[in-house]
């Protein structure tokens, strides 16, 4: 989706792999934001590996293909990049803490890159990109310096970025089935 409108413009017609891309990194951020806040009771971000996998990574690198295939350059690369990374955080689990700092850290620039590029369609792109930046960064810092606060709140910030991304799509999906703005997207 390239801007705002262009989910529920190509949602007839089967063109646009947007709102599944969006769906499924909302739905990954907010699994893997949620996990890393502790507010369930003995578990981690890491617990959140095999939905990063396979709905993250898979889905996400599928919907970057068929994006890129459709012409939709932007989110074409942000989809597969975002499904490269979430597949290889998902098996990754033995890395020393500075390895995964700079990979987290370097995921950050690509965040930014995005957020960047995203930055003139509208307010969806701007949480959805720049909260992931932010995110990103922030667990960058936190892996770095064993900072567990930092880490939880890098997850609350990961959670909003994926709440951001799953309203995006839900309500592309909705206004576009309903065919009038039922959802307010702007």
């Amino acid at each position: 989706m390239s801007n705002e409108a262009s989910g529920a413009q190509n949602a007839r017609s089967g063109a646009d792999a947007g709102n599944l891309g969006y769906l499924a990194l909302g739905l990954t951020l907010l699994a893997y934001g949620l996990l890393s806040t502790g507010i369930f009771s003995g578990t981690t971000a890491g617990d959140a590996a095999s939905l990063a996998h396979l709905l993250g990574g898979l889905t996400l690198f599928i919907a970057g293909l068929w994006q890129l295939r459709a012409g939709e350059g932007f989110t074409g690369t942000a989809f597969t990049s975002l499904g490269a990374f979430w597949a290889t955080w998902s098996v990754a689990g033995g890395a020393g803490k500075n390895a995964a700092g700079l990979f987290l850290l370097l995921w950050a620039l690509l965040a930014l890159t995005l957020t960047a590029a995203a930055w003139q369609s509208g307010l969806f792109s701007r949480l959805v990109y720049g909260l992931l930046t932010v995110s990103l960064a922030l667990s960058a810092i936190a892996t770095f310096t064993t900072t567990g606060g930092l880490a939880k709140f890098a997850g609350w910030v990961a959670a909003a970025s994926g709440l951001a991304a799953w309203y995006w799509a839900t309500a592309a999906l909705t206004n576009s089935a309903w065919g009038r703005a039922a959802l307010p997207v702007k």
